[in-house]
């Protein structure tokens, strides 16, 4: 069945992929970035099935605009994928003001812009699924990458609230969690902190933290089938990690937290008056 999918952040990467996907078994298929000039190749092959709009998610009336476009251009909407964003690397110290702020900007409230104006539409055809692009940083942290954990945490909260709220409206909600793939999330699409050289040390030995050896990143392309499973699935997950390295260190991280937590039990009894 042909379905109407919406997806920011689409010219690049797992976006571009999933776009080329849906696109090429038959779905309808709005896809937003700020620079729509990447999607005129599909523009021209998909003439009638694919809407590209230039869209800044940190704008929320452009955000609403975009949503109620691809809506009145297709007649439905059955799917919304918070793809959009990108990554600060740097110590916490090390992150200026501005770079704090502008990630949060897109990484949390433009997802949370989009979902608010999907919502409505959502709401009251009585079905749809929003699908939110975390990270396995959203479950776990990495050094000099707390300010993406931070933002990614916030989706993941946000998400899983939203998830309680809209179940009674038909409207499944999905958080993907990625592991390390060899997209470009560490290159020109990243912000680089200004360097304090008490950190270097810890930056230095990145490359040996699981996670970020070369074994751990996984093929963008095998992404494909995961996603279109899952936007094909009746009951679809709150969370789907994707790679293989996500299910396992979360096993291992919960395992350590219910650990320290079940130590700290009677403190924690105590408190409670």
């Amino acid at each position: 069945m042909t379905k109407t999918i919406f997806i920011t952040g689409a010219t690049r990467g797992f976006g571009r992929l999933w776009v080329e996907a849906f696109l090429n078994r038959g779905d309808n298929v709005a896809a937003t970035s700020r620079n729509i000039a990447g999607f005129d190749d599909l523009a021209d092959q998909y003439p009638n099935s694919f809407l590209p709009i230039a869209l800044d998610i940190t704008n929320r009336d452009q955000s609403i605009a975009a949503i109620n476009k691809a809506h009145q251009y297709f007649g439905s909407l059955d799917v919304v994928i918070n793809n959009a964003g990108y990554a600060v690397f740097g110590a916490i110290e090390e992150a200026s003001e501005t770079e704090v702020k502008d990630n949060f900007e897109a990484n949390v409230f433009g997802t949370l812009w989009i979902t608010q104006a999907a919502l409505p539409i959502l709401r009251k055809q009585k079905h749809g699924h929003i699908i939110q692009l975390s990270s396995v940083l959203g479950v776990w942290t990495l050094p000099t990458l707390g300010i993406y954990n931070a933002t990614k945490f916030a989706v993941e909260g946000l998400s899983e609230a939203l998830a309680s709220e809209v179940n009674a409206f038909g409207i499944h909600v999905t958080l993907v969690e990625p592991n390390g793939y060899t997209t470009d999330f560490g290159g020109s699409s990243a912000v680089q902190s200004q360097p304090i050289a008490a950190y270097d040390q810890i930056r230095e030995g990145l490359g040996n933290t699981e996670g970020l050896l070369p074994e751990d990143y996984g093929k963008p392309a095998a992404t494909v089938p995961a996603i279109l499973k899952l936007v094909d699935s009746e009951q679809p997950p709150l969370r789907l990690f994707l790679g293989k390295l996500g299910y396992e260190k979360t096993k291992r991280v919960y395992a350590e937290k219910l650990q320290t937590w079940e130590s700290w039990n009677d403190v924690s009894i105590a408190a409670h008056g």
